[in-house]
């Protein structure tokens, strides 16, 4: 899963290199928080917050194969 938001994001920004994703494991859930350099913060979020829900929607099709719950925050 991790794998999976690295790939999205790094498609989106200017500066791959300053994409990271740090997992917070619980019991059923996972929190995934995603931080990019200041200035592709806004290409993550997309219009009216378009393409973080797709990011979204595509991680929670994901995570329902393996009977997880994710959770993903887009971090300043």
């Amino acid at each position: 899963m991790k794998e999976l938001i690295e790939v999205m994001a790094k498609a989106l920004v200017d500066a791959p290199e300053l994409v990271t994703v740090t997992e917070n494991k619980g019991d059923q859930t996972s929190v995934f928080e995603l931080r990019v350099a200041k200035g592709d913060v806004g290409k993550v979020i997309g219009k009216e917050g378009r393409t973080a829900q797709s990011m979204r929607i595509i991680l929670g099709a994901a995570s329902a194969k393996l009977k997880r719950r994710c959770v993903l925050e887009i971090l300043d």
